[in-house]
């Protein structure tokens, strides 16, 4: 039976967040943020760790409450005030989502020894799709060198076209604070 209007479906966890998620240090908190369906943080809780899941997607989160090892947060990423300020991550975790003006606000709240497991489309996107405004779209290279300026070390690195889970151009980086 398809999924009604208004329920949003989880989709299996990203195979880049899933493969590098065992590099985030045990025992510690973990941000997923722009979490949408929270597929990345029932992931997360199911491996120990305590998530925030974050999204201004009231009905995404909503069915995030409750869930063991989940603390589900409707926020605005984008407003002028941060809502995150203060916090600190073993781990954060940002898939499909770009905000530039709040990217340099998301990797000082990395701890030292945190991984920062990042992929989000790229330009050349629109070809297959939205997003497709070069706003939402990074350009070659660009989470390498966000990372860089942070004073993050490189672990892995990806960028061009992927067919699944969809046909799509991505850029995906996997980087600790050392």
């Amino acid at each position: 039976m398809p999924a009604s209007p208004n329920e949003i479906p989880i989709l299996p966890p990203s195979p880049w967040v899933e493969g590098h998620c065992r590099l985030i240090p045990p025992g510690g908190a973990v941000l997923d943020l722009a979490c949408g369906s929270g597929r990345h943080a029932r992931l997360l809780a199911e491996r120990g760790f305590a998530v925030a899941a974050v999204d201004r997607d009231f009905a995404a989160i909503a069915k995030l409450q409750g869930q063991p090892g989940i603390e589900a947060i409707v926020a605005d990423l984008e407003g002028d005030s941060w809502p995150l300020a203060g916090r600190c991550f073993a781990g954060i975790v940002v898939a499909n989502y770009l905000w530039r003006p709040r990217l340099p606000d998301v990797l000082a709240m990395l701890a030292p020894g945190g991984v920062l497991i990042y992929e989000t489309f790229m330009l050349g996107n629109a070809a297959y799709g939205k997003p497709s405004s070069p706003q939402f779209l990074l350009r070659p290279g660009e989470l390498r060198q966000w990372a860089a300026t942070a004073g993050l070390r490189e672990i892995a690195f990806e960028e061009g076209y992927v067919d699944r889970p969809k046909p799509a151009m991505r850029q995906a980086i996997c980087a600790v604070r050392e």
